[in-house]
């Protein structure tokens, strides 16, 4: 008797435990199903048919540069080809020739240069020459003025340049002639040689 109860305990307590009915042993043995993703292959496109390249260009355009304009150097004239104007303006020996001066009055501007000249041991044809540029220059006037500033008898320019050789050099013919025949002793070596530059370029 005994025995019969504990198999009939047994069978009730096992049939509680496997029971499909309830709910806890119910979702115990339902079992999910196991999703597997599949890897997604990469999507390819193949082209059919022939395909022609395209050259893209754009329209040229072209320049003309015009010739460049050489200008011819005129030559140079020769001797003969030169300028007779010119070559008359030239200084020569014959130009610097002047006419007799008149025996001065005593006295006289004329008389003092005459023996200012003597004194440098020029001769007669230079007095000549000086007599003839200064005739050109002032018409041997102490007080000649020109509009250029130039005074006096051998018209320095300015006049006051005469001072260096006297104080009274607006008034004294002796003064202004002396400083007269020193300018053109240093300039042009005698009173010809300023003559003849006078003749050719009409000033001294």
């Amino acid at each position: 008797m005994p025995t019969l109860s504990f198999f009939a305990v047994f069978g009730f307590v096992g049939g509680s435990l496997f029971n499909p009915m309830q709910p806890d042993v119910a979702q115990a043995a339902v079992v999910a199903p196991v999703l597997v993703k599949a890897p997604v292959e990469p999507q390819q496109f193949t082209a059919h048919g022939t395909y022609a390249a395209f050259d893209v260009t754009r329209d040229g355009y072209g320049v003309t540069l015009p010739k460049p304009k050489v200008e011819e150097k005129p030559a140079e004239a020769t001797d003969d080809q030169a300028d007779p104007a010119a070559k008359s303006t030239a200084v020569t020996p014959s130009n610097t020739l002047a006419a007799t001066a008149a025996t001065p009055n005593p006295g006289s501007a004329q008389e003092i240069a005459q023996q200012m000249v003597a004194a440098r041991g020029w001769g007669s044809e230079q007095f000549n020459c000086l007599v003839s540029l200064w005739n050109k220059e002032s018409g041997w006037r102490v007080n000649a003025y020109n509009p250029s500033g130039a005074y006096g008898i051998p018209q320095a320019l300015p006049g006051s340049k005469m001072a260096t050789a006297g104080a009274d050099w607006q008034t004294n013919p002796a003064t202004q002639i002396t400083w007269g025949l020193n300018y053109i002793s240093g300039v042009y070596g005698t009173p010809c040689g300023a003559w003849g530059h006078s003749q050719s370029y009409n000033w001294y």
